[in-house]
């Protein structure tokens, strides 16, 4: 996620590093010289008496414009539906701790196996839908055995929520928890796996690639044969109108591939690390351990991932 102060609007005119710009800059580059050929080759055309107008490229252009604004509100609405099932974790986890505390404020060795299955828990998320190792990261919060039963899982954030269960369930076996007790924080557990489910909702399930294709090879076609229709009026401008027509296209297109999936590492997805270093701070402040880690703070590239 790009996390920058706010800035004059003509300082941002010239911003480069957070827009798609440098994703793009390839194919916009092709337009242009697409638009330069088309120019240097405008009589060749013109002798031809083949002309494109543009009429059927102002109809085309309204709607493509539409169907990417709906494709891009998809993708948004997916972004932030992620967003909120990830605010909802920090919850659940500060709520969980909070009420364990309270309970068995008497055993602060059992209070610091829940945090450190709960840290792992956010950060087995966090792996499992960026597609990265576990092992290098959880054994830093699980013992051996829970780590073998964690990697050897078919769902390993599942895995750790069982962990948590049977943490629960021990306690009340030896009297530390009532029925009641019992019951309101496994309802914090069932929580935790509704936003399990509702991670993988969004990972697994992309918009239908059919409706993706459809738009994507429109916008490159519309972008290719706008030169032939801008030359007979326009001569040496078609290059710039061109390009700049082709960019707000390109670049809403791009965009929409980005949100698609927000929890993966491009510029404008969610910073998955840094939401899961301030849960870790929170929890190990609420047991008073010192050793917590740093405050993840953006980079130089007002990047925070």
């Amino acid at each position: 996620m790009i996390v920058r102060p706010h800035q004059h609007w003509f300082t941002r005119l010239f911003v480069w590093h957070g827009s798609v710009l440098a994703k793009i800059s390839t194919r916009l580059l092709l337009n242009v010289a697409l638009s330069v050929t088309v120019i240097f080759f405008l009589p060749w055309y013109e002798a031809l008496d083949i002309k494109l107008t543009i009429a059927p490229f102002s109809i085309l252009g309204v709607a493509i414009a539409i169907f990417l604004g709906f494709r891009n509100s998809a993708c948004y609405a997916r972004y932030t539906e992620a967003r909120l099932i990830w605010g909802q974790l920090v919850i659940q986890s500060r709520s969980l701790l909070r009420v364990s505390r309270t309970l068995l404020v008497a055993h602060p060795q059992e209070i610091r196996h829940l945090v450190n299955l709960q840290i792992a828990f956010c950060h087995c998320l966090r792996l499992t839908l960026r597609r990265k190792k576990l092992d290098n990261v959880l054994d830093r919060y699980l013992s051996q055995a829970e780590l073998n039963a964690v990697l050897h899982s078919h769902s390993p954030c599942n895995r750790i929520i069982l962990l948590m269960g049977e943490w629960l369930a021990a306690q009340r076996a030896r009297g530390a928890l009532s029925d009641i007790l019992f019951q309101s924080l496994d309802n914090h557990l069932n929580e935790l796996s509704g936003i399990l489910a509702g991670c993988e909702r969004i990972a697994n399930t992309p918009l239908p690639f059919a409706y993706s294709l459809i738009v994507h090879r429109t916008v490159y076609l519309f972008c290719i044969l706008l030169p032939f229709a801008l030359v007979t009026d326009l001569h040496f401008m078609t290059p710039f109108v061109s390009v700049f027509i082709s960019y707000t296209f390109l670049s809403l297109d791009t965009l929409a591939e980005e949100l698609e999936d927000p929890f993966g590492m491009e510029d404008n997805d969610l910073p998955l690390d840094a939401l899961c270093n301030g849960i870790e701070i929170d929890l190990r402040e609420m047991i008073n351990d010192e050793h917590k880690p740093e405050k993840m703070r953006p980079d130089r590239r007002y990047l925070l991932t």
